[in-house]
């Protein structure tokens, strides 16, 4: 006999297995496009033998295996944790913040880690043994103080999601007009440098960052997607979420400075990556909808698939130059988010 209850029920049951089938489609999609990436370059390599030198590395020859394991595998594998790692954590900031603007660079966390790059390039100050060493580690040093001060700044006026991205576009400025000065007084040599490390690459990716992404990213993303009931909560308000048991701030500052980690480790590596933060979550959004249980993994998918397919593009469109990332990364995001701006309810981040 139909009740009205076992109709919600078989609609739920629907609404969940779209959501599950997206996720499923999402993981083959990206591993058609890994496929791709592998063999698409400079030194073209069919299908079969990327597949080989993966699996059976014995039954090609050492030029292939270089090719693979040496050059393509480890910037496939970076632009995937990056990609990943940033559309988590801004799926999260949109979901804490309820705005849709929200994301690394909105929180001053990118610019910070430009200006700790630029100040390394241009006036060699950091820590680390070699140049590259103390540019990696300023980027992520100066995006956690980035972090910190946008913190510091919003307690003052209580953590409330205005006043957390008011103190982030502060911070954001700040940092990017200390670059500006630095890239003024810079040589010419050391401003094509900062210039560059600002337009995001994965062309020098390694096993060694490669490793350390992965390790953040499998700590973080479980302690992130663990709130997702707690995010859903928020979604309708601080009051509502207190209402129900949730300690607010506590939330708020454990998954932000989570994503603050997450994103600071991805970016002292990659440069400054723009728009996956901030277009995977919305893309995600219009398909799976705002249930964090499903929107967090999604797109964490959708922002490896942005990165990868943007990645494999500016490897592939003009050969044998490359376009930096961050070029490809804009001309993605920007007709998206131009598009979200045009037809997003008001008062709503979907």
């Amino acid at each position: 006999m139909f009740t009205p209850e076992s109709g919600l029920e078989q609609q739920y049951r629907q609404i969940v297995f779209r959501k599950v089938f997206f996720l499923i489609a999402a993981v083959i999609l990206l591993f058609v496009l890994t496929l791709y990436s592998l063999s698409h370059g400079a030194a073209s390599i069919s299908v079969s033998e990327a597949l080989g030198a993966l699996f059976n590395p014995e039954s090609n020859d050492s030029f292939i295996k270089t090719v693979i394991w040496e050059i393509r595998l480890p910037r496939v594998c970076a632009a995937l944790l990056a990609g990943a790692g940033l559309g988590l954590a801004g799926a999260v900031m949109q979901g804490i913040l309820r705005n849709p603007l929200a994301s690394p660079f909105t929180l001053g966390i990118s610019s910070a880690a430009g200006f700790g790059a630029s100040l390394a390039i241009v006036l060699g100050i950091g820590i680390g043994s070699n140049s590259h060493l103390i540019i990696i580690s300023n980027a992520f040093i100066f995006a956690l103080a980035a972090f910190v001060l946008v913190f510091f700044l919003a307690r003052v006026r209580g953590l409330s999601p205005e006043t957390l991205i008011l103190s982030g576009i502060a911070v954001m400025y700040l940092f990017s007009s200390m670059t500006s000065f630095l890239q003024y007084i810079a040589t010419a040599e050391q401003l094509s440098a900062v210039v560059f490390w600002m337009m995001g690459s994965l062309s020098g990716s390694s096993w060694l960052q490669v490793s350390v992404m992965g390790v953040v990213f499998l700590i973080s993303s479980p302690l992130l997607m663990l709130s997702a009931w707690d995010f859903n909560a928020m979604a309708s308000g601080s009051d509502s979420a207190l209402t129900m048991g949730i300690n607010v701030n506590r939330v708020t500052v454990v998954s932000m400075v989570i994503s603050a980690l997450l994103t600071a480790s991805i970016i002292s590596f990659t440069g400054v990556i723009g728009f996956i933060g901030l277009v995977a979550p919305h893309m995600t959004r219009m398909l799976t909808g705002g249930d964090h249980r499903f929107l967090l993994p999604s797109s964490s998918i959708s922002g490896a698939l942005l990165l990868l397919a943007a990645d494999t593009l500016s490897r592939n469109l003009i050969p044998p130059s490359e376009i930096p990332l961050g070029i490809m990364t804009s001309f993605i995001g920007v007709p998206f988010f131009i598009y979200i701006l045009l037809t997003r309810r008001k008062g709503s981040i979907s």
